[in-house]
């Protein structure tokens, strides 16, 4: 008898597995550097009622700052029977974008303007793919005045950009960057990096040509090489500002951008949603209204900065 009802249990536990939608994630990160991220990805899926393991399954797929390896991480993933794709960071959502078809509708996270980068048709009725637009790469001339403001003595700057993070973003940066440069007088030093090896050799570069501050690119390459390129910094005496929360928290000295993890947040309600029944086109591309601004006032003791009255008021969190 035991036997038999072990026997007919079986089917229901084989229907009800067969039956669980099943998400595809593919993330230009690292699982250990994006945890918090992830989580927050779930935390959205939550709230459209799905739970990781109880009602979805999620395929992960993780190129760790290797974006040569993402076409074929996208063509693993379609060989899965998906209920919806997730392109997390520009490259992963171009590979998925390629990979899929219009039985995978792709939600993505991108800071690159997906109407032009071929995501969506239009960022309110986007098509067969939607998503965030994480809009930093637009804010590097902000966080230029930003630096120049914490340094207010620096007349050389160094930019940090990923070459393959995809050439339209990286010249877009670059521009914006420039053009705060040249209104404010300041002299801008570019370097590229797409390996440890070559971050190693821009930071030496930006050092020898008498750079006073950094600003580094966004781009989730470098966010996997947090803590190296923290360390670089520190080892040279450079005053840094960045995209995410993340680098200050972890010793940088400020950060200007959209929150990260309300912006995977965000990803995971979509994905939710289409889960649920709606139709990528009937879900426009969110663009991130709140964008916070971290300081880690310790870091700028250690560099014998003082923080300007009207940074501190600004500030949206102070690590200490």
């Amino acid at each position: 008898m035991a036997g038999l009802g072990i026997a007919a249990a079986l089917p229901a536990i084989s229907r009800a597995q067969q039956t669980m939608p099943t998400v595809g994630f593919l993330s230009t990160r690292s699982a250990d550097e994006a945890a918090s991220h992830t989580n927050a990805f779930r935390r959205g899926l939550q709230e459209m009622s799905y739970v990781e393991g109880r009602n979805v399954s999620i395929e992960y797929r993780w190129a760790n700052g290797d974006y040569s390896t993402l076409p074929s991480l996208a063509a693993e993933l379609v060989r899965h029977p998906l209920s919806v794709i997730v392109g997390a960071g520009d490259p992963a959502a171009r590979a998925a974008k390629v990979a899929g078809s219009p039985d995978h509708p792709l939600v993505f996270l991108v800071g690159e303007d997906p109407v032009r980068a071929g995501l969506v048709t239009s960022m309110n009725r986007p098509g067969t793919a939607t998503g965030v637009n994480f809009f930093t790469g637009d804010l590097g001339g902000k966080r230029l005045e930003l630096l120049c403001s914490m340094v207010p003595s620096a007349q050389t700057l160094g930019l940090l950009v990923n070459p393959r993070f995809g050439t339209e973003v990286v010249e877009q940066h670059r521009q914006a960057v420039a053009a705060a440069a040249k209104a404010l007088s300041r002299e801008l030093v570019v370097q590229e990096a797409a390996t440890d090896a070559e971050i190693e050799t821009a930071f030496a570069t930006l050092t020898k040509a008498g750079i006073a501050g950094l600003v580094v690119q966004n781009d989730p390459f470098f966010d996997s090489r947090r803590g190296h390129i923290l360390a670089l910094s520190s080892r040279h005496g450079l005053p840094g500002i960045f995209h995410i929360r993340e680098y200050p928290a972890d010793g940088g000295l400020l950060s200007y951008g959209a929150s990260l993890s309300d912006t995977y947040r965000q990803l995971g309600v979509y994905a939710g949603k289409i889960l649920r029944g709606a139709k990528p086109d009937d879900l426009p591309v969110l663009r991130p209204t709140k964008f916070e601004l971290v300081i880690n006032t310790q870091t700028a003791k250690t560099l014998g900065l003082a923080v300007p009255q009207s940074i501190l008021v600004a500030a949206d969190e102070l690590v200490e």
